[in-house]
């Protein structure tokens, strides 16, 4: 296994979790590019164990661990940006793992400078999008740093073979049974892969879920929220003021006890494959519902339709490992102007594995009943329709004067207008 060494290499930091993966990766590098390791951890609330984190990693040969706390940051310049621009992936993903990527990759590159390190590395495999999402970062904001992908080198192939390496290294790994799903949580989503997902037909086991329960358990009686927003951003739950941390763990709560937030999802791979994966999304869910049901009042209707557009590119970006490119700052700029008079409530009730909007109210809606209604008022007169409708459905009459006369003449000759009447 060790058969290269790499004498360019003085000092990498790499991406660590704690795992099996991440912790024999440790000796691996320093035994192929004969490097000094240093360990970074992002607390993104992922509920793992970071206590003792630094000890391990030390113990498998770093020389150092930094174990960081991002969670806020993660939150307000990731997540809250991406469900401001309505983001979701091939219709029903929300983008969890991908946003949670960059955030990971920059404070890397962070670290690298400060410890004046000359490469990064991670542990995502070469099969996936994670990889991607962590080198474009890398390329992004400091290409000179050399990039270690250990999964696309070395020819640890199974567990067994990881944990034959960590014995072999004095590597400590904790002796616990292996889940059959491949799992990556954070504060904002919960994913499942492997298993029996690798069957799209068969219906995911009862016991694989953790955020949420199942909709058949959940109470019988529905539960009504109100989640206040100002220029699209959460900031209250039934009137009482939260924190980014707080609140998205608050509607994970409350959202898990109805199971509310799963997705089920084969979905297109940037690499080329497709992946079958469950995402338990709680929170996430009942915030978009809310925040769409407020754009329903606050946008005209142009605004509202063009975004909806950009919204499809922006999730392909986030989950392309595009997050830090001139388009999407660009897409971000055209988001925080639509976003201006996204401030109000919106209601919601919960039940049984839905999420239904019922609810909303702005000192900025657009919606005006007294303009709505069908009485005769100073603003809109019923007699205007008809000017309208004609000029509107002017392409369908011309298509369908040449039907009348082009069909007889030739499908080549031009038609006779002078013959139709002018109204």
């Amino acid at each position: 296994m060790d058969n290269k060494v790499n004498p360019n290499v003085k000092k990498v930091v790499l991406a660590y979790s704690g795992g099996l993966d991440t912790s024999v990766i440790v000796p691996w590098l320093k035994n192929n590019y004969n490097c000094e390791v240093v360990c970074m951890c992002a607390n993104l609330g992922q509920a793992e164990e970071l206590d003792g984190l630094e000890e391990k990693a030390l113990a498998s040969g770093a020389s150092k661990c930094y174990v960081e706390d991002l969670r806020e940051e993660f939150i307000s310049q990731f997540v809250f940006p991406t469900l401001r621009a309505g983001a979701v992936y091939e219709r029903k993903y929300l983008l969890g793992t991908s946003f949670a990527r960059p955030i990971i990759a920059r404070r890397q590159v962070e670290i690298a400078e400060i410890e004046g390190a000359d490469a990064v590395a991670h542990g995502a495999t070469g099969k996936g999008n994670d990889q991607v999402r962590f080198e474009l970062t890398y390329q992004a904001l400091n290409p000179k740093l050399q990039v270690i992908a250990p999964w696309r080198e070395w020819d640890i192939r199974s567990r067994e073979d990881a944990l034959d390496y960590a014995a072999e290294y004095n590597v400590p790994v904790s002796v616990t049974e292996k889940s059959i799903y491949s799992r990556d949580r954070n504060i904002w989503h919960l994913s499942h892969e492997g298993g029996i997902l690798e069957d799209p037909w068969l219906e995911p086991e009862k016991a694989m879920f953790q955020l949420s329960v199942d909709p058949e358990d959940a109470p019988n009686q529905p539960e009504y929220i109100e989640i206040d927003f100002q220029e699209g951003i959460p900031k209250k739950i039934n009137g009482v003021a939260r924190g980014p941390i707080s609140l998205i763990s608050e509607l994970n709560e409350i959202g898990g006890r109805h199971g509310v937030g799963r997705v089920d999802l084969v979905e297109n791979r940037l690499v080329g494959m497709k992946s079958h994966g469950v995402y338990e999304t709680p929170g996430g869910t009942i915030l978009l519902e809310a925040h769409q049901g407020l754009e329903q009042i606050c946008l005209d209707k142009l605004t509202l339709h063009y975004k909806d557009m950009i919204a499809l590119k922006y999730a392909e970006l986030v989950y392309n490992g595009l997050w830090f490119t001139q388009l999407r700052d660009a897409l971000d700029a055209f988001v925080d102007v639509t976003q201006e008079r996204v401030t109000g409530t919106a209601r919601l009730k919960l039940y049984k594995g839905n999420v239904t909007l019922v609810g909303r109210r702005s000192p900025y809606s657009l919606y005006r009943e007294d303009f709505a209604t069908f009485g005769e008022e100073d603003v809109y007169n019923q007699a205007d329709a008809e000017g309208f409708i004609k000029l509107f459905g002017l392409p369908l009459k011309v298509n369908a004067m040449l039907g009348l006369e082009g069909a007889r003449r030739g499908r080549h000759e031009e038609p006779d207008y002078s013959k139709f009447k002018r109204d």
